[in-house]
């Protein structure tokens, strides 16, 4: 039976993912740091006839995270597909920001990357086989406002994959590398990130199911490729971003800013997960189930010919309708 080990896989986009992989039969490894969610989750998902085993470790420890690998593997059996999915964020201007925060964020959500894809590759390259899949963001290509941490950490973590997967390549390992571009979901992201607003935020819309994630890294595992950009906004924000930047800077000030406020106070008593985790919001969907979409369009980046054609097509529809959107 296949393997698959997910970070930050009792929640969101990443519990989404393991009962994704569950109902299709794999033995399903989780790594998180709060003790009851992974408990309840593992137990979820042995209701569909699966091995589960779950490891309570920080992913910005790099140790913990190899201690983690090593013990799943020897419970559940080899590993077949590592998912980094693991992050934190702090919405906020950055001059808002105190260095530990901005470092906080950076260890969860580019350094857990670092260090789960290191703890997959001592395993997997010496039996040339497996893949690791980055859960990344459109955010990785087009940053926004009040979540610098979170776009730089996304934005490196691009740069750190495309350079190791050209290291795979050099040493002719057949171990896949890929990455996989979300847009905004709904999640209880913002209900447990960092918030020094006093209003509660929200994903820049169009906002989309943790299913539709899941089942873009499913399909992944099974055919691997370089990048899957997931969703109309994704393919728009990078096609933009590569022929109109300074135009999207623009956009994004008030589209972006404004697109992330709600009307509604954040409760008095509010928690965030930064430095601890938070033991009752271990959910898959957020606040956002009446607008989400549960269906998206996808595209694999790298594509020639026709295809970048089709994308310069895509960014002049793109641009007419960003400029015909904008308020007098």
């Amino acid at each position: 039976m296949a393997v698959i080990v997910i970070t930050g896989g009792t929640a969101g986009v990443g519990k989404a993912t393991a009962l994704h992989f569950a109902k299709a039969g794999y033995d399903v490894g989780l790594i998180a740091r709060d003790e009851a969610s992974l408990h309840s989750t593992q137990e979820e998902l042995r209701r569909f006839g699966v091995n589960a085993h779950a490891v309570q470790a920080d992913v910005a420890d790099s140790q913990a995270v190899v201690d983690a690998a090593n013990e799943i593997e020897y419970r559940l059996g080899a590993i077949d597909v590592w998912v980094n999915n693991a992050m934190g964020a702090v919405l906020a201007p950055f001059r808002t920001l105190t260095p530990d925060e901005f470092r906080r964020v950076t260890e969860v959500t580019y350094l857990g990357y670092v260090n789960g894809t290191r703890a997959a590759l001592e395993l997997m390259v010496p039996r040339d086989r497996g893949v690791i899949i980055q859960v990344g963001s459109a955010l990785a290509y087009r940053s926004i406002p009040l979540q610098s941490a979170y776009c730089g950490a996304k934005a490196a973590i691009r740069g750190f994959t495309d350079a190791v997967r050209t290291e795979l390549m050099h040493e002719n390992s057949r171990v896949q590398l890929s990455m996989v571009q979300m847009p905004g979901l709904n999640t209880p992201q913002f209900e447990w990130a960092r918030n020094k607003f006093a209003w509660a935020m929200r994903p820049v819309p169009p906002v989309f199911e943790p299913e539709v994630a899941a089942s873009a890294i499913f399909r992944v595992a099974q055919k691997p490729v370089r990048e899957l950009w997931v969703g109309s906004s994704t393919i728009q924000s990078i096609v933009g971003q590569f022929l109109f930047p300074g135009f999207l800077d623009r956009l994004m000030v008030k589209k972006a800013w404004e697109g992330q406020m709600t009307d509604d106070l954040n409760a008095p008593d509010r928690r965030d997960y930064l430095d601890q985790p938070v033991n009752d919001l271990h959910k898959i969907h957020g606040r956002f189930t009446d607008e989400a979409k549960t269906r998206a369009s996808s595209v694999t980046s790298g594509m020639p010919g026709k295809v970048a054609l089709g994308g310069l097509a895509l960014a002049g529809i793109v641009l007419t309708r960003l400029l015909t959107r904008r308020k007098p």
